[in-house]
């Protein structure tokens, strides 16, 4: 089958078929009329700041998307924090991008809310490793855009092989519960060793210490069983049989910490939320987060003609005329008309995308993250 998973191909896509109906009726109405005007479009949240920040990506779908297209375009950088007014604005004749409307605004919309999400759990402990475990939750083909965020909002690292061949990143993770089942209760041992014997050198040596006893009992069992090649304990209980889950983790420390085994870390996973990671971020390790990223709101964006043949136009509720968006010194977020002064010593966010088709911006993941979690210290993203 070419299409076994029936999912929408690149082909659709890039032909603006992936698209909602009416925007094809727009099409056959206005060629029908002999109408075709020059517009300006702009991608908005929020109209004014409201104080709440998002990360915005998705950015380097979007030039694919226009790649060709006779429309120029303009966009925040990828990985910059934005509240309120436009993150991106489209340029040209209406019906060179019409159908594309649909795509747009799925390749912001989505990622931006799973980046947002990552920001939240990185910067909930920022001292400790912490690691996207989401993409489980999410169709497989879509895998890639989580991990990708992930990684702009500064996790150290995701589970899923797949993106990590498209991304050029090794994916990490070690062993499920399954694989305890498999050996059955009281075999743990047996588990960790033949896991040990199996496995290449580099993976690290991370027991699963929660299948069928206490946490600090099978803690202690996987140290004794695999000594000094053992490097950390995860702990994945479920959220309804913790109990004190700060208790337990100290007492795990604790007990290894009185045989020797100081050198242990303790990572964590299972539904963890930021507020429960900054309960733990000084007793634990290391954290593995799912659903909090993948769980996410998309950012809700639209797209809206500010501006047509020149003259400023809107919808009700919306602003018009064409705007520029401004980094203020003290870290606010200013929206303005662009043919108007920005604010005093303001950094200008908006950066060329598309010039008349063709992609005049260069991408690269590492200078995104660290654009990201700079912003993220300029806007003091975590007082949200």
């Amino acid at each position: 089958m070419s299409n076994p998973f029936e999912t929408v191909p690149a082909a659709a896509i890039l032909e603006g078929d992936a698209t909602d109906a009416y925007f094809e009726r727009t099409r056959t109405t206005l060629e029908h009329a002999g109408k075709n005007p020059r517009v300006v479009a702009e991608v908005t949240a929020d109209q004014f700041p409201t104080g709440e920040f998002d990360v915005f990506t998705g950015v380097k779908d979007v030039a694919t998307l226009f790649e060709g297209r006779a429309v120029d375009v303009d966009a925040l950088p990828d990985g910059q924090l934005f509240d309120g007014g436009p993150v991106l604005r489209v340029e040209g004749p209406y019906l060179e991008f019409a159908e594309l409307e649909t795509s747009l605004l799925g390749f912001l919309s989505q990622p931006s809310g799973f980046a947002t999400a990552a920001l939240e759990a990185r910067l909930a402990a920022p001292d400790s490793i912490v690691l996207s475990f989401g993409a489980r939750h999410v169709h497989p083909s879509i895998a890639t855009t989580v991990e990708r965020a992930a990684l702009l909002a500064g996790l150290d690292g995701f589970s899923h092989v797949a993106a990590g061949e498209i991304l050029g990143r090794e994916a990490g993770g070690t062993m499920p519960h399954a694989l305890m089942f498999c050996f059955g209760e009281g075999n743990q041992a047996a588990a960790w060793t033949a896991f040990d014997e199996a496995v290449s050198e580099d993976v690290p040596r991370i027991a699963l210490v929660d299948t069928f006893w206490d946490e600090k009992s099978e803690s202690l069992l996987a140290a004794e069983t695999l000594g000094d090649d053992l490097d950390g304990v995860r702990i994945d209980t479920t959220s309804s049989r913790r109990g004190d889950f700060r208790h337990i983790i100290r007492e795990v420390r604790w007990e290894l910490d009185a045989r020797g085994h100081e050198g242990v870390d303790i990572f964590c996973s299972g539904g963890l939320e930021p507020e429960t990671i900054r309960t733990l971020r000084d007793v634990a390790d290391g954290f593995g987060v799912g659903s909090h990223i993948t769980g996410a709101d998309s950012v809700d964006f639209s797209l809206d003609i500010v501006e047509i043949e020149d003259e400023p136009i809107s919808k009700r509720g919306k602003l018009s005329g064409v705007k520029d968006v401004y980094r203020t010194p003290d870290g606010g977020h200013h929206v303005a008309l662009a043919d108007r002064d920005g604010p005093d010593e303001g950094e200008a966010l908006f950066e060329p995308l598309i010039r008349d088709g063709e992609v005049v911006r260069e991408f690269d993941l590492e200078a995104a993250s660290e654009r990201c979690l700079a912003d993220a210290g300029r806007v003091d993203f975590t007082t949200q």
